[in-house]
This record gives structure tokens, sequence and C-alpha cells, in this order.
């Protein structure tokens, strides 16, 4: 390896750039998921139950009030949502409105109030402010911020059902929540992942980042075995030598994983570490978030597809005759 110290050196820089590409990519991935289904997200797991007409789509789910107070109660709630805005003179605020039954998480604010999103603080809203729905022509007063609500990439605002009725013409819940699985006539069941892969925006995003993520996996897989196939290529004497003196070959499998496993670790934990870093110093209106949790699983896949590619490239090993590759020399 001493020898080979400039080729093994490209080759770490190499699998530490994409390593590194891979966990910034990943933490925006999980922070842009977090900015679109945050009050989803934020909810305990369960099951959420769509009308069977709406075809999986919450927009067209309507319960009627018999079913929403018959399954309601501690722990099971419905809630709706719908996007729209709200304005403060002449600004104007893209909203994910929710309203919900009492029993919900969700803040649970009196008619004429809204409670919003923490992010709207920034934009120069305070408590006691009135903000006024464009449509309607409806005051509400803002009595307080949740955090890290947010939905379809807009702050939340829950409203009371009276005014959310009045704002969008919507007298019925669209979804109902369980914490235990129940079958409920009428209505179609999902999980949580289930229902949030629903949501068009959301699973049209995960899905492209997710593959752009895998994409650059495969590539470092690649890397390895092409990287590999090449040293051993060119130490084909070298080890015709070593099986000449009764080397075998398991052994030289691993001087070559020891080398593979030296080089992946070196790159994974630097490239970790700037992930993380990265967190701290990218702006906060970056919707960017790597848990720990993450960059040890992607820092274990890279070590197995390390392994794998170096393994393949490696069958080469089996394959030399001591006698001919002496004969060639180690040109």
């Amino acid at each position: 390896m001493k020898k080979n110290k400039t080729r093994f050196l490209i080759i770490g820089a190499v699998v530490f750039l994409i390593s590194l590409l891979t966990f910034l990519l990943s933490g925006l991935a999980n922070g842009l998921s977090e900015d679109n289904m945050a009050s989803i997200r934020n909810l305990p797991e369960g099951n959420f139950h769509l009308t069977e007409d709406a075809e999986g789509s919450y927009t067209r789910s309507n319960l009627d009030e018999a079913t929403v107070q018959s399954a309601t109660g501690q722990n099971n709630y419905a809630f709706s949502v719908q996007m729209g805005g709200l304005e403060k003179s002449e600004r104007k605020y893209s909203l994910a409105f929710f309203t919900s039954t009492s029993t919900s998480p969700f803040p649970q604010p009196d008619k004429g109030e809204v409670v919003l999103d923490s992010s709207v603080k920034e934009e120069g809203v305070s408590v006691g402010d009135t903000l006024t729905h464009p449509q309607t022509g409806e005051e509400l007063e803002v009595t307080g911020f949740a955090d890290n609500e947010r939905f379809s990439h807009s702050p939340a605002a829950f409203v009371n059902q009276e005014e959310f009725s009045s704002m969008f013409r919507i007298e019925d819940f669209q979804v109902l929540y369980t914490e235990n699985a129940k079958d409920i006539s009428g209505l179609e069941t999902f999980s949580k992942s289930e229902f949030l892969s629903s949501i068009p925006s959301y699973q049209a995003e995960q899905m492209t980042l997710s593959m752009i993520l895998w994409f650059l996996v495969l590539i470092s897989g690649m890397l390895f075995a092409i990287f590999f196939y090449m040293m051993n290529v060119q130490k084909t004497g070298m080890f015709g030598i070593l099986k000449a003196i009764g080397v075998r070959t398991r052994r030289l499998f691993y001087m070559m994983w020891v080398q593979m496993l030296t080089i992946t670790s070196l790159a994974v934990l630097l490239s970790g570490l700037a992930g993380q870093t990265a967190g701290v110093l990218l702006p906060e209106a970056m919707p960017y978030d790597l848990p720990v949790s993450t960059t040890l699983a992607l820092a274990a896949v890279f070590l197995v597809v390390g392994f794998v590619g170096s393994t393949f490239s490696g069958l080469r090993i089996r394959q030399i005759k001591p006698l001919e590759a002496i004969q060639q020399g180690e040109g």
C-alpha cells in the first residue's frame, strides 16, 4: 500500500467526495421531508383513514359526521388541511390551514384566533397581530406559535373548525386518525408511511432524491470494483510469485479487504464529520437535517458496497496461475 500511496490517495479522495455528496443529499432529502410534511411526520404511528371513493387522496375525502363521532375519542381524532393564505397590511402569507377535533395533538384555537408555525415570526408576525383572510374578509388574531409545524413547504396555521368551513366551504373532516388498527366501514386504511406516500408532492420529491442518493452509492461500488481490478491486473506478476511460494488465495483476498476497509473507513469518517458539520454551518433557511443514525447507516452501506465491489474485482486473483503470471512479469 505504501508503494501505491498516490493511487490510494486518489481513490480515497474520490470516495470521500462521493460519500460527502451522498451525506449532503441525504441531509437535504430529510430536511425537505421535514419542511414538506413535518405536521404529519410529527404525529405518532397509527392508522389514517380516508373515504373509499377518495381513491387515496385526502383532498377528495369527506368523512360523514356520524363516522367522526363514533370513531373519535381518546387518541383518535379527525382533521382537515387546505392550502390558503392570510394578509397583514399589504403582505401576504402562504399557509397550510389545519382544523381538527378536540382530541388531536394539534393546537385548538377559539373562534377568531389562529396559531401559526414559529417560522412566520421571522416574517414580521407576532402574538396579538391581526391577519385577514383575503376571500372571506375574516380577521384572525395570532394567539401563539407552534414549533416545526409545516405542510407542503408552507407554515401551518391552526384555526377553529367554523372558520375553516367558512374559508374553504368544507363542512366535513377529511382524515381520520386512529391509534390502533381497526377496519371502519366505508373507509380505506393507511399506515403513516403509506399516507405520506399518497401525497403527490411528497412522494415525487422523495423518490427523486432517493434515486439520486442510491445512484451515488452504486457509483461508489463500481468505483471500487474498477480501481481494485486495475490494481490486481498490474499486480498479476506479484500475485503469481506469492502463490508460487505458498501464499493462499484467501490470504491475498484478506490483504485486499484490509486495503479497502482502510480507504473506505477514513474517507467515510471524514465525509460523515463534514456532513454533520454542514448542519451547523448551513443557513437556517436551508432545509437540512442529517441525524447521526442516518450517517451511521449510510457509512455501513458504503462499507458493504466497498466490500462487494472489491471482492468482485478480486475474483481475478483466483484465476491467476503462478507460472504464467511470473512469465508475464509485474509489468
